[in-house]
């Protein structure tokens, strides 16, 4: 009946909150979408890694980095399609696999330099992303 991931420990509000708003951004969200959500997840992880690494807080840094690495290889890189993709989608898993590298690198030598070159990365990318939303949703909409 009930979960048991949160047996015996309650989950503070501000938690079960952000949870929520979450899956609420998720439920019928396009694939445009999604990866636009994907990319400010993304960004936000490098930002928190660069905050750690200021304030020397080392398991923060880890931990976002990880999160960071995670949504390029599992949200990003895993769903491209090589075959339909064409050159864009190797492109795309090349410049992902290049930030894992860079995002690995920082982790091990605490170098906020290179998760500044990631942020830029990542923010180019997403002005990219957005900028093509309302040919995207145009096309949706013929096709239906």
């Amino acid at each position: 009946m009930f979960s048991s991931q949160y047996l015996g420990s309650r989950k503070p509000s501000t938690v079960a909150y952000r949870d929520i708003g979450a899956t609420t951004a998720l439920d019928g969200a396009s694939p445009h979408k999604l990866v636009s959500l994907l990319y400010s997840a993304l960004a936000s992880q490098i930002a928190a890694a660069r905050g750690a690494i200021a304030r020397r807080d080392i398991a923060e840094k880890g931990r976002a980095i990880a999160h960071a690495v995670r949504i390029l290889e599992e949200g990003l890189i895993a769903p491209l399609n090589m075959d339909a993709g064409g050159a864009l989608a190797i492109n795309l898993r090349d410049l992902y696999n290049y930030m894992v590298h860079r995002l690995t690198l920082a982790n091990l030598k605490n170098d906020e330099r290179l998760l500044g070159e990631c942020s830029g990365l990542v923010e180019s990318l997403r002005e990219g992303w957005d900028g093509i939303a309302d040919q995207v949703h145009a096309a949706d909409k013929v096709a239906a």
